[in-house]
Formats: C-alpha cells, sequence, structure tokens
C-alpha cells in the first residue's frame, strides 16, 4: 500500500493512505536497510509499506526536502517572521528565504507581532511587505488568515521561522481546533521557548474556498544550515537579474558594470537585501574555502 508520512515521533512513523474511501492510518518502523543506506524517512514522503505488520518498505523520489526542519514533498513555506520580540532580522529572513528557494519551494512571508509596532515603525513594515509583494514573494500579516489560505489552498504546506515568532499561534489561528501549546517570550534569553516537541502534518479544512491543504508545525530555529551554493544564491534574490550587467556571470559584488549595484544605488533593489546578499555569498565562499584546507 502506498501513503505519506504525516507524523514523525522519535522513531515510529504514522502513514496515512486512502483505502476504499476511507483514510486509513498506521503507525509504522523503518526498515534497517534505510540505515544501512544513509537515508532516513521525513514528514511527506511518500511511502510503500505493510499496513499488517506496520514496516515502511520503500520510500518513492522525493521533489524537495529540508533539512530544519526535516521535511519532503512540499509546495509552500511559510517563514514565519516576528516584527518585535524577537526583534526582526532581516538576515535571517532573507537567509531562510534564500535556503527554501534552492530547495525548489515557494515561499510566502508572514509577519507576527504586527500589532506591538508604533505607527513609525508599521509605516516602515508596510513599506518592507511592499517590497517583497512587488518582487514575487507573498507577504502577509498574521491577521490575513483568509488571504493566506487563498494562497496556500490544494498544497502541502511547512511553517517555519525564528523560535519565538509566533509559528504555533499562527496555526491556531487557521484552525483552532488544533489548540497547540504556545508559550511565552523568554525575557532572558530575547527567543521562544521550543513548545512543538515533533514534525506533523495536519489537514486544514476551509469552508470558504471549499477545499483544503495539508500544513506542518515544526520546531523552532535561530538559524538555519550553511548554504553551500555560491553560484546559486543570486538566482534565489528574484529581483537580481544579470541582463543589465557587464559581465553575464556577475556577482553583483566587486564587478564594474552591475547594473544590480546601480538599482540598489537609485532605490530600485532594497538596500538591507543587496546587503544580505553579500554577507550570504561571503559566508558561503569562507565556509567552501574552510572545507577544502
Amino acid at each position: 500500500m502506498t501513503g505519506r508520512i504525516v507524523r514523525i515521533i522519535s522513531n515510529l512513523y504514522t502513514v496515512e493512505a486512502v483505502n476504499n474511501g476511507r483514510i486509513l492510518s498506521c503507525n509504522c518502523r523503518a526498515r534497517g536497510k534505510f540505515r544501512n543506506d544513509g537515508l532516513t524517512p521525513l514528514v511527506g514522503d511518500i511511502v510503500d509499506f505493510n499496513e499488517q505488520e506496520g514496516i515502511i518498505l520503500n520510500i518513492q523520489e522525493r521533489r524537495n526536502e529540508l533539512n530544519r526542519p526535516m521535511i519532503a514533498n512540499v509546495d509552500y513555506a511559510i517563514i514565519v517572521t516576528s516584527c518585535k520580540k524577537p526583534d526582526y532580522s532581516s538576515l535571517l529572513l532573507d537567509k531562510m528565504l534564500t535556503n527554501v528557494i534552492m530547495n525548489n519551494i515557494k515561499p510566502i512571508i508572514v509577519f507576527t507581532k504586527y500589532d506591538l509596532l508604533t505607527e513609525d515603525e508599521k509605516t516602515s513594515f508596510n513599506n518592507i511587505i511592499d517590497y517583497y509583494n512587488k518582487i514575487g514573494i507573498p507577504t502577509f500579516i498574521n491577521t490575513d488568515i483568509l488571504k493566506i489560505e487563498k494562497e496556500i489552498i490544494g498544497s502541502t504546506v511547512v511553517l517555519t521561522g525564528q523560535t519565538g515568532a509566533g509559528k504555533s499561534s499562527l496555526l491556531n489561528r487557521i484552525d483552532e481546533r488544533l489548540n497547540l501549546a504556545t508559550n511565552e517570550i523568554s525575557e532572558a534569553l530575547g527567543r521562544g521557548k521550543h513548545t512543538t516537541r515533533h514534525v506533523e502534518l495536519f489537514d486544514i479544512r476551509v469552508k470558504e474556498l471549499q477545499g483544503n491543504f495539508y500544513m506542518a508545525d515544526t520546531p523552532g530555529f535561530s538559524a538555519l544550515d550553511v548554504i553551500n551554493d555560491v553560484d546559486n544564491i543570486r538566482f534565489a534574490f528574484y529581483e537580481f537579474d544579470n541582463d543589465g550587467c557587464k559581465f553575464r556571470d556577475c556577482k553583483h559584488i566587486n564587478e564594474i558594470g552591475c547594473r544590480i549595484k546601480e538599482q540598489v544605488a537609485n532605490g530600485e533593489i532594497m538596500e538591507s537585501r543587496y546587503e544580505n546578499y553579500k554577507k550570504l555569498v561571503m559566508e558561503c565562499e569562507s565556509n567552501s574555502f574552510g572545507s577544502k584546507k
């Protein structure tokens, strides 16, 4: 039988499949050969399994996957980003966007704690929201629930972001029946407590849209795995277009005749985006150099 892994707790995998029009849920163990082959089943994996023995027999080819959070075969990644408590980090956001896009997953940004901002701060964040929307990354605040649902209906979605940004709270807004545990921000550390203990896909039904989507809630994190593909980082920055540059392989850092640097200077490209791009490239090059020693 073929199904999808929707939950992993320790070494127990919950697989769901449709059998005679009904949803079958089966708790399975993975075959030992996966460990020998260096393959770990992930939430979202399409697998062949034996329901009588409760054994996963085979993992079908993945469309994509993320390492942190560990999930496969997703359409969208909603990057939950706090405006305050913890403070907004444009570098962390752009690093998460780069990681998601380089894994062939469509990103969506949701800003939380917008209500904590002053009017001047809201104006600044509205400009940020408008910019990301303009370059093709759907961006919302966490009260835009129906707009978010319209964007992701019929899809499989991962919910991710920094610790304490409000991922579980957002998921509860989307479907209050889930009643996921939330915790207050740890004032001493300036970050949230890990309130989600495992990765799980939830089947979310939306009456207004007469459809559903699957969403994963995942443990928070404050940093991403190192990005090791310097040549493709610039392609994850949607607004960067080499067509206007003097050199076709322009990296947009030290080259002369760079159209991207001109667009930053005249305000067409947000300066923080360009500075974050340079930091990611330099970090990637530094790590690549260090790994060759």
